[in-house]
């Protein structure tokens, strides 16, 4: 193996893993059962069979965006703000999932999903610096929770107690 694949592969094999784990641990926290049966819906809610194949995307293109920042911030500060910040925004993504889904709670849910939003933007800002692909490659994501945290707030409303 060359010694830029040797260097090329560890950051794409890490912000793979990581992202396996963070889907899984939405998918363990995510509970399509009776009470998320009857909740009311707008509308506009896209058929439950989306989300996989939208998060599976999302996640790619968030590995893809951590091993090229990985890459191209080459500062230890940056690297080590970088992996925070990821580390931040993956919390935040599995405790919306857990209070959704798991605490029956879409109101607190509605609030959160603001900091899990902030967190992406401040994903592409931080890895605009050093690589405006990377930070493109967050786009999917900022526009699918900006889309989740519309329809969130609609089933809120919708779902009063």
């Amino acid at each position: 193996m060359s010694p830029y694949a040797q260097r090329l592969w560890p950051p794409v094999l890490a912000a793979a893993a990581a992202a396996v784990i963070v889907a899984m641990l939405g998918a363990v926290m995510t509970d399509l059962g009776p009470w998320y049966r009857h909740l009311a819906m707008p509308s506009w809610k896209p058929p439950d069979a989306l989300f996989g194949p939208a998060w599976t995307l999302i996640f790619a293109c968030a590995a893809l965006a951590a091993a090229q920042g990985w890459r191209t911030l080459t500062w230890p500060a940056a690297r080590f703000a970088l992996c925070g910040y990821f580390a931040l925004n993956a919390s935040l993504n599995v405790l919306w999932s857990a209070l959704f889904f798991r605490l029956h709670q879409p109101h607190w849910a509605a609030l959160e999903v603001g900091l899990l939003w902030l967190s992406i933007v401040m994903l592409m800002f931080t890895l605009w610096r050093g690589s405006r692909l990377a930070s493109w490659l967050l786009l999917p994501y900022l526009l699918w929770v900006s889309y989740a945290a519309l329809l969130n707030i609609a089933v809120a409303k919708l779902n009063p107690s």
